[in-house]
């Protein structure tokens, strides 16, 4: 199978781009600016201003370095995003430091930088900032020049008032923090497991246009060929009936005329009329599914059941790669023996897929069919190998498989500890709404076959 793990599937694209951070910032330094004047210029409070114009000019002098070193679409990494965060925090904690301390009403915008990492950045550079911003609001709570009030007059909040503000904003911090990052996680996963299975339906189509080269090179041999068999036919006529050269000639014969019923074949399959390999029975799709699944050490049993024509459906890559991993899976989980059972009536059909490994523990269970939900320990498929086991299988089968119209059912087995039971339910309409007209019916079967 596929391994997703060695594709980028957009994690470079979520990361913070230059000019994000940087309209931010414009944004910070407009907002500080009008502070600062207001305060100083219209209410007439005493304040630092050349200092905190001083902290201002830094933040906007690093703005206009970062747009002139970096174009428009430039994705920062982690490291340089987090060292810009933390300029952010320190830069607003000098201001607080000149205006008041955690007394300020505007303290709280210290969580801005918080939210943006927890959003964008690793949970680890996350938490450094947290404890960024929880060190800076420490010392702010010590330290820190008098509020800005009116002349003559102090404003001075009790100490225990100020320790409830630090507190506040540290657990602030905190809440927001988590809660924004596992938000932003769910969606990067579900972003990552739908560029997965996009990857997954690419490669697929890959191998449909790879039928259509293949009719080409058909077309290209034939002219050749066809000399081939002229030449050996005249030949043919110019040498005894009897003898080592007649049956080399006649043997050349034969060989050229399989080599043209060869490309015959390929040829036909860029075309839309029905083709050898693009109908086929439910029976057949079974096995084509179990049968790279038949040589890790497990027992794949079928068993068809069914009283009405068996049906028969257009060749479709998604049911293909959705079923092959479903039973991938149960023969990676399986202890000895997977039962696969097929059926089929007037208006369903159904394929029941069940293991004797441990089942879906219970907290997997409940969120099967999401992407990034894996319990793998299994050892006898090709996802036990190292670097596999995303969890995405689940999620890709199961988008398939609805894709096709199909309905995908988790559960265990009644009986206790007897494995997992998967079954994927279509309407007879929709299995068969993309196939040609049966040219034959097939007889009811009831049968049972193991590797």
């Amino acid at each position: 199978m596929t391994q997703l793990s060695d594709f980028d599937l957009g994690r470079r694209a979520r990361r913070l781009r230059v000019d994000t951070l940087v309209r931010l910032r414009w944004l910070a330094v407009a907002g500080q600016s009008i502070a600062v004047i207001v305060t100083f210029f219209v209410l007439e409070f005493p304040l630092p201003v050349g200092w905190c114009f001083l902290l201002i000019a830094i933040s906007a002098w690093l703005n206009i370095g970062l747009r002139l070193r970096y174009p428009v679409s430039h994705r920062l990494d982690d490291d340089a995003a987090f060292a810009l965060l933390a300029f952010d925090i320190l830069q607003l904690a000098g201001l607080l430091y000149l205006s008041g301390g955690l007394s300020n009403p505007f303290s709280v915008l210290v969580l801005a930088p918080i939210i943006i990492s927890a959003v964008s950045l690793p949970w680890r550079k996350t938490l450094w900032l947290v404890l960024l911003m929880i060190a800076s609001a420490s010392c702010l709570v010590f330290w820190h020049l008098a509020l800005p009030w009116f002349p003559g007059q102090t404003l001075d909040l009790p100490f225990l008032y100020l320790v409830a503000i630090w507190i506040s904003i540290a657990l602030g911090a905190c809440f927001v923090a988590f809660y924004a990052s596992r938000v932003a996680g769910e969606a990067r996963q579900l972003s990552d497991a739908l560029a997965a299975t996009e990857l997954v339906l690419a490669r697929e189509q890959h191998l449909t246009q790879l039928d259509g080269l293949a009719a080409a090179a058909a077309h290209e041999l034939g002219t050749p060929l066809a000399t081939i068999a002229l030449v050996v036919k005249e030949m043919a006529n110019l040498v005894p009936q009897e003898g080592l050269v007649a049956d080399d000639l006649s043997l050349l014969a034969q060989e050229v005329k399989r080599c043209r019923t060869i490309l015959s074949k390929i040829a036909s399959l860029d075309k839309e009329g029905v083709g050898m390999l693009d109908n086929m029975t439910l029976g057949h799709l079974i096995e084509e599914v179990v049968e790279p699944h038949r040589h890790f050490g497990v027992d794949v049993k079928i068993a068809a059941l069914g009283q009405l024509p068996e049906p028969i459906c257009r060749r479709n890559p998604g049911v293909l790669y959705g079923l092959g991993n479903l039973v991938e899976n149960a023969v990676d989980f399986a202890q000895s023996v997977v039962h696969i059972r097929y059926e089929w009536s007037a208006e369903t059909v159904a394929v029941t897929i069940e293991d004797d490994g441990p089942g879906f523990g219970a907290d997997v269970l409940n969120r099967i069919g999401e992407p990034y939900v894996t319990s793998r320990s299994g050892s006898h498929g090709a996802k036990s190998e190292e670097g596999s086991g995303l969890g995405l299988g689940m999620f890709i089968a199961k988008t398939l498989l609805e894709r096709s119209g199909g309905s995908v059912n988790a559960g265990n087995r009644p009986e206790a500890g007897a494995g997992a039971r998967l079954v994927v339910i279509w309407p007879r309409g929709a299995f068969q709404r993309r196939a040609q007209p049966a040219e034959d019916a097939t007889p009811p079967i009831r049968q049972e076959t193991t590797n």
